[in-house]
């Protein structure tokens, strides 16, 4: 992942394109893992004692928008119109969510900024509607803080990049009311044949203020641009392996080793259309990504609430232990496990937090326009 350097600023505002990130934006990690289960136990059984201790982080959940569809609900009693609610969460072992604010059909410009405005309002009323339950979270402290407190964290995001308007004062404001993941899909900036220059320098703010891509659906050539010009690792909030189901958002296995060297996260999602209708073949595909990529660069995204047909035995967010229970059964080790449920999520936090924190001492926050770079 390349520097911050860039043709906007000077070396002395982004410093010298060879000079390392201070030793504050390494992320150690621990050196040994203390198994949590019994492995005499039952897979389900020990399952349910891993996600105890390394609840799931889900990539992706459309729960906004099939709210604002309903007249009347309750995420704390249960809703059945939905496939997640706050007892079901609890009973699939779920610590953090991140909430799309994706608006397919959405118009560019400023009515798909209003759009994403009044869509994270939504989201931000509904948690705080359900506050016994759910807790919003921006940081990795703050998921673990909901966690520790019987809650579950909600990270808002990703928007769809129209969100944006071309604008980066608009990804500013966008992140200071809580976005925190952008996908870079859908604009001028950012298409098949790459990033543009403004598309580059979108990246770059976005590293700035500590805003993760999410390249889901993104070219093949914008996913290698990004991959360069980022110091955050990136995450694909819902892709599975193109080996195994040919699905335009499923990432070919070069694509998935350039992820893996650049510790970025693919998110799997649990969806009948790109992972297979059974159990089964999620798992086949969360061990595929695992051995290509590594296993710090597997997630799971439920991609629940989205209209999607689900796969046999994970038809809602309480079903989360029946996977943990097929990976375990084929020999995953707790450790694997525990990055692929929390802490690989928590990882991406930090570093686009620490990555955020040094940018923000190189570099001003960028003026620059789509007609000034692009022309």
């Amino acid at each position: 992942m390349a520097d911050l350097q860039d043709d906007l600023h000077s070396a002395a505002e982004v410093g010298r394109i060879d000079e390392p990130y201070p030793q504050e934006a390494a992320v150690v990690a621990p050196e040994t893992y203390e198994p949590v289960s019994d492995p005499d136990a039952e897979p389900l059984t020990r399952a349910r004692a891993v996600l105890a201790a390394h609840p799931v982080a889900d990539g992706y959940s459309g729960l906004p928008g099939a709210l604002r569809r309903l007249p009347w609900y309750d995420l704390d009693l249960g809703e059945s119109a939905v496939d997640a609610d706050v007892p079901r969460l609890r009973k699939g072992q779920v610590g953090a969510v991140f909430w799309s604010l994706d608006l397919p059909g959405a118009d560019d410009g400023d009515r798909a900024v209003g759009a994403t405005l009044e869509q994270l309002d939504l989201a931000k009323a509904v948690v705080a509607a359900h506050d016994r339950g759910l807790r919003p979270a921006r940081t990795a402290g703050e998921v673990a803080d909901a966690r520790n407190c019987g809650q579950v964290a909600v990270l808002f995001g990703p928007a769809g990049a129209a969100a944006l308007g071309d604008s980066l004062g608009v990804l500013r404001s966008l992140h200071a009311l809580g976005l925190r993941v952008l996908t870079l899909t859908g604009a001028s900036w950012a298409d098949a044949a790459g990033l543009t220059r403004f598309g580059e320098e979108v990246v770059r703010e976005m590293n700035r203020v500590g805003m993760i891509a999410d390249l889901s659906y993104a070219s093949a050539p914008t996913v290698r641009r990004v991959l360069t010009v980022s110091r955050a690792p990136v995450l694909f909030s819902r892709s599975a392996a193109r080996a195994l189901r040919p699905h335009p958002a499923n990432l070919p296995d070069e694509l998935l080793a350039d992820v893996g060297r650049a510790k970025g996260l693919c998110m799997v999602p649990l969806t009948a259309e790109q992972s297979g209708p059974t159990v089964r073949d999620v798992a086949d595909h969360l061990g595929h990504v695992r051995t290509v990529a590594g296993p710090e660069c597997v997630g799971l995204s439920g991609t629940y609430d989205t209209g999607g047909t689900r796969p046999q035995e994970l038809g809602d967010t309480s079903c989360y232990p029946r996977l943990i229970a097929e990976l375990l059964r084929r020999g995953w080790d707790e450790s694997e496990v525990a990055l692929l449920t929390w802490g690989n999520v928590q990882r991406v936090l930090r570093e686009a937090h620490f990555t955020a924190r040094v940018a923000q001492q190189r570099r001003p926050p960028s003026t620059a326009t789509l007609a000034g770079l692009d022309g």
